[in-house]
């Protein structure tokens, strides 16, 4: 496949007649920058059949001592900010110093087909062709936030390939915000000059998250308009409680499109790294991070073992169809349901 970049990132399935590679072989060849294997890697973590259960355990566990080292940005902004020319735009810079950097975009996914739209990732046309750039699009599905079930696990086999830097990029607003803030080092919110207070109602909530807030699209006629957005928002910042690791949150202004504001992008985050490294934070953050997705696997794990167990299946259905007919609450049914399999 020579350096291409597109078919091993967009392409869900081994491809070729030959037979799959077992974990430890790609393992082996990921760890060697093989951006195929990583691809096949990363479709074993998200499956959902038990039968891949075992080979994904293996694979992230085989990663786990390899990984680390990377710098984890969270990307978040409302639709039409401009996320997709922003990261093609950042990556360049990026790769073109010779840096590795992944990409896990997390696509929508229909509430009805459960469909994945994919095709978005291929505006970034020439970071997905670039030899030092990997790809992935994941589809949602109906996991929290619209966070993709297995994207902490692919941070660590990126890591584990030798990725220098690894971008989450989110669907846009909603609880997927929180999800990617917890599993990130640094979280990147753009944002909009001019935009309504429909579109910029995210900053509510989510500018208390933020490490760095950039109002991209910065040219042209926006120009003066972004740069008066930048100095409202630096205010406005000054008015949310401090960030625990005594770091004080940045304001830029960007263009992908003239690519200004860049290299700026790159210090901040450069300059962020050294001092919450250097008070700890970094390590201690990290530490929090690792915790809550252990805490939170162990909530899918224990239902994803469970559903399929008969007995269990069974109280299942008789308590859900209480809930459905209104004779109890959830709040109640999911009490009962525990107590009533545990005395079973």
């Amino acid at each position: 496949m020579g350096n291409s970049n597109i078919n091993p990132n967009l392409s869900n399935h081994p491809g070729g007649s030959h037979k799959s590679p077992g974990p430890k072989e790609l393992v082996e060849k990921l760890r060697k920058g093989d951006r195929v294997a990583l691809s096949r890697a990363i479709t074993k973590i998200e499956s959902r059949q038990k039968k891949h259960f075992e080979d994904a355990r293996e694979i992230v566990e085989s990663c786990l001592p390899h990984s680390g080292k990377s710098i984890r940005i969270g990307i978040t902004g409302v639709p039409g900010v401009g996320k997709s020319s922003f990261i093609e735009t950042f990556g360049m810079h990026l790769v073109d110093q010779g840096k590795k950097l992944a990409v896990l975009a997390i696509d929508p996914s229909s509430s009805v087909s459960k469909g994945s739209i994919l095709g978005d990732k291929t505006r970034m046309e020439n970071l997905s062709v670039h030899p030092n750039a990997f790809i992935r699009p994941s589809a949602a599905g109906d996991t929290l936030g619209g966070v993709a079930r297995a994207t902490r696990e692919s941070i660590l086999l990126c890591e584990a390939a030798g990725y220098d830097y690894i971008i989450v990029e989110t669907v846009g607003v909603g609880q997927s915000e929180t999800a990617v803030h917890g599993m990130t080092d640094v979280f990147l919110l753009l944002m909009l000059a001019g935009a309504g207070d429909e579109l910029q109602g995210i900053k509510r909530g989510i500018m208390e998250l933020t490490d760095l807030l950039l109002i991209n699209k910065a040219d042209g006629q926006n120009l003066e308009k972004a740069k008066r957005a930048r100095q409202e928002y630096a205010r406005a910042i000054h008015f949310f409680p401090p960030h625990p690791g005594n770091w004080t949150p940045r304001t830029g202004i960007c263009s992908a499109l003239e690519n200004s504001g860049i290299k700026e992008v790159e210090s901040i985050i450069k300059d962020y790294q050294i001092q919450t490294q250097e008070n700890g934070y970094w390590t201690k953050k990290r530490k929090d991070q690792n915790r809550f997705w252990f805490e939170s696997s162990v909530q899918f794990q224990f239902m994803d073992t469970l559903k399929g167990e008969e007995k269990f299946d069974s109280l299942y259905r008789k308590i859900l169809k209480e809930v459905e007919d209104g004779k109890t609450s959830a709040f109640t049914g999911s009490y009962n349901l525990v107590q009533s399999f545990l005395k079973a």
